[in-house]
């Protein structure tokens, strides 16, 4: 039953690593693509995020060794810890910049302020 296992995970893992891939390229054409520095934003953290995290789970399952997966979960810690405030950070320095275009907004609760 383990040797069956193995190949499971590899395949697993290899799927994994093509699916982070390929979020990580969408979170790429986005960053281009998209018209001003919010909706760049949210291209640059949440598919992003998602992508690294596919990416390190792939390769914890192709790896499988106690010293890389606690390489590859404090890898995951800090980026989820640090994409919300960067993307917080550069959200809002946009706004204050007034780079952003107000008629993409669907509510805008800074006006007051």
């Amino acid at each position: 039953m383990a040797g069956l296992l193995v190949p499971v995970a590899d395949w697993l893992g290899a799927a994994c690593l093509v699916a982070g891939a390929l979020l990580a390229l969408a979170a790429g054409i986005g960053v281009l693509r998209f018209p001003d520095a919010l909706s760049r934003m949210h291209a640059a953290t949440k598919p992003q995020v998602l992508g690294v995290l596919l990416l390190l789970l792939g390769i914890a399952l192709r790896l499988r060794s106690r010293a890389d997966l606690g390489m590859i979960l404090l890898v995951a810690v800090f980026q989820l810890a640090t994409a919300p405030v960067a993307a917080q950070m550069i959200g809002r320095a946009a706004y204050r910049s007034g780079r952003f275009d107000p008629g993409l907004l669907d509510a805008d609760e800074l006006a007051d302020r």
